[in-house]
């Protein structure tokens, strides 16, 4: 690789050919300051957007200002980030972008954690000089994503997200000058256009062009009322980002502390989406099981691979492009969905209350889940299983809102009977994590033997595309695992060619799972982040004394009291569900 040598800000320094002045500047510890630029390398996404301006910097011998972000570096050139030329462009730049932008930074969704407002405050704007109209433009409210494009600063990171990494398309540049918008085709509804609601839009806009339909309002208000049980779960993926939030190093994990914020909120019983995961694993599993029989038995018709279907956004992505293939994903309902109706029967049932009485509380690291317990068929006449979702960020508001201080809250345990969990259920807040708790049980009921090792190394990673044979008793079962859409999108479409030699495959729609959703701390693409949660989840699993999710009691106690056994009829009824292409399902919204 070539090497370039250059001065920045009278510094020396080497890099490799293609670097940018901006990452050039980082390298040497020079800060210079940016808004479109987000630097996903870890995901492998070419950035040099040159959107906004504010990078901008002097080159010695170029008459016009360059943006770092999207000027390589070239042998012998001179770099000046920081002198006064340079501080007036990006004053007046910043000046010009908060000229058509909204004075509302009190109400604003994203106050004191806006980066324009960083930006402004970091140039020292304090009036501004050019006025003139603003433009205005209509409101999006979707079943989880709010667009207010009067806040766009047109830096389109949403857009590379959307078409460069999820390969989704349902945001792009529309119109031209003034009246320039980032919208969906047609300038359509966010609800009718190709949205998977994973979020990652949301997880990088700079401004609150993009926020979550927050539901805390709502939830404050079931907390309130006398006559509702409120009960609340909580995603695997929640405890190892909740604690960033509050300061502490990513990969804390925070999950007693969470158990008590949450009790100190008010809920009546706080309960863990991990044991809706080892239901999951029964179901799912049992479903694999009995798809890989018929294929072992010479069955023409049996859809292999079964695909895992934990991940609404990912759910939403095969409804809309491969609808055709919709009877290959396991029918098993997410473990957010499962715990809202065994919570709305066997547990109301248990305690007393009914179903109308009862409110179920989800916090989740992930946007589409808001719409996930919309959807129509996860209710029971108008009553959803699961009445709202909160966002990890939305937890920790909350939780800052009641003045409490996470970190000096003492440890507690979940309550009983939906609080008892597995290693396996914990490890589907990351990638590779559903398939390879699926194998622990799997290959147990399988080959009637105990594992003696658990813990399926060669199913994890940060890869965006993964592979792995596991050996089942002699018969080689192939595994396929992706994170992003982009990336399973071309697993699918494999399949769809006839190409696929895989037998079970997991997809999950956000970078590294779960730990990298919508919903999570903002980690802009930071693998260190995402690692660093990943090491958490595997963690928590080693510290758990049951590891497979056929061996949870409350699991087993649940099947011999209630369900029977893994897709009897009344599993098939609470458990499983149905897929739609896009423009025939329904949503509710609330």
């Amino acid at each position: 690789m070539n090497t370039i040598n250059l001065t920045i800000d009278k510094k020396p320094v080497s890099v490799p050919a293609g670097t940018t002045v901006l990452e050039a500047a980082r390298s040497l510890g020079i800060q210079i300051p940016t808004l479109c630029y987000l630097g996903l390398h870890d995901l492998n996404i070419e950035n040099k957007p040159a959107g906004c301006r504010i990078c901008v910097v002097e080159v010695e011998g170029r008459r016009n200002l360059a943006p770092a972000c999207a000027t390589d570096c070239a042998e012998g050139m001179v770099v000046s980030t920081h002198n006064i030329r340079v501080l007036n462009a990006r004053r007046t730049v910043m000046e010009l972008i908060l000229s058509d932008h909204p004075f509302e930074c009190l109400t604003c969704a994203k106050n004191g954690t806006c980066d324009l407002q960083s930006m402004a405050q970091e140039l020292g704007i304090r009036e501004i000089h050019y006025q003139g109209e603003k433009s205005t433009y209509r409101k999006d409210t979707s079943p989880s994503i709010i667009r207010d494009v009067d806040k766009c600063i047109l830096c389109r990171r949403c857009e590379m997200m959307c078409n460069d990494f999820q390969t989704v398309g349902a945001l792009s540049g529309v119109n031209r000058g003034f009246q320039a918008v980032v919208a969906p085709a047609f300038e359509m509804n966010l609800e009718y256009s190709s949205c998977t609601y994973c979020g990652q839009c949301v997880a990088v806009c700079p401004t609150a062009a993009l926020t979550e339909v927050d539901h805390t309002g709502k939830v404050l208000r079931a907390l309130a009322d006398p006559g509702k049980t409120v009960i609340v779960q909580t995603a695997p993926a929640v405890r190892a980002a909740l604690g960033e939030a509050f300061g502490m190093e990513p990969g804390t994990l925070v999950t007693g502390k969470m158990v008590s914020a949450l009790r100190e909120l008010g809920f009546d019983h706080v309960f863990d989406t991990d044991f809706a995961a080892d239901l999951t694993i029964m179901e799912e599993g049992t479903e694999l099981l009995g798809r890989l029989t018929r294929f072992l038995e010479g069955d023409k018709q049996v859809r292999l691979p079964i695909l895992t279907s934990c991940c609404p956004a990912w759910v939403n992505f095969f409804e809309t492009y491969f609808a055709d293939m919709k009877d290959i994903p396991s029918t098993a309902r997410s473990p957010q969905q499962m715990f809202g109706s065994i919570a709305k029967t066997w547990f109301a049932e248990r305690i007393g209350v009914n179903r109308e009485d009862l409110v179920v509380v989800s916090i989740m690291p992930c946007l589409a889940k808001k719409y996930e317990c919309q959807r129509e068929e996860f209710s029971v006449d108008g009553n959803p299983d699961v009445d709202y979702a909160l966002t990890t960020r939305e937890l920790a508001n909350l939780i800052k809102q009641a003045n409490l201080d996470l970190k000096q809250l003492p440890d507690s345990d979940f309550d009983q009977p939906m609080g008892e969990s597995t290693g396996a259920a914990v490890i589907f807040g990351t990638t590779g994590g559903v398939i390879e708790a699926a194998v622990r049980t799997a290959y147990e009921i399988h080959t009637g033997k105990s594992l003696n090792r658990v813990d399926f190394k060669e199913l994890r990673g940060l890869e965006n595309i993964r592979s792995a044979t596991v050996d089942f008793n002699g018969f080689p079962l192939r595994i396929g695992i992706a994170h992003g859409l982009g990336n399973a999108r071309k697993l699918l479409e494999e399949i769809r060619e006839g190409k696929s030699e895989y037998h079970a495959i997991e997809i999950m729609a956000c970078p590294g799972g779960c730990i990298g959703g919508g919903g999570q701390p903002l980690h802009h693409g930071d693998s260190s982040i995402l690692k660093a949660r990943q090491k958490a989840i595997y963690t928590e699993d080693e510290l758990k004394v049951i590891r497979k999710s056929h061996e949870n009691p409350a699991i087993q106690e649940l099947y011999a009291s209630f369900l029977g056994q893994p897709l009897s009829e009344k599993a098939h009824h609470l458990l499983h569900t149905h897929y739609f292409e896009k423009k025939k399902r329904k949503v509710s919204i609330g």
